[in-house]
């Protein structure tokens, strides 16, 4: 079970910070900032997290499972036909 500590809220302009103790943040990865959500009363404070973060291997699975295949055939338009050029 964790162990809860107290922090203080300090006021800085029109806004208050929570001073997170050092043994905390030795034990969190924020060093990229953090997401902040509310969720039932709750603040829940997580690091923030790559937008692509795991894409390569889920890329590499999609292709041993061959389902990185075009889903439609390629249909030529009249413009790719007589406007088009490379």
């Amino acid at each position: 079970m964790a162990t809860a500590i107290r922090a203080r809220l300090v006021k800085v302009g029109n806004s208050q910070t929570i001073r997170i103790p050092k043994t905390i943040l030795q034990q969190l990865d924020f060093s990229k900032g953090v997401e902040l959500e509310v969720q039932n009363q709750h603040l829940i404070v997580r690091p923030v997290r790559s937008v692509r973060q795991n894409w390569e291997t889920a890329f590499k699975a999609m292709h041993e499972n061959g389902d990185d295949q075009m889903l439609d055939p390629e249909t030529a338009t009249s413009f790719d036909k007589t406007q088009w050029h490379w």
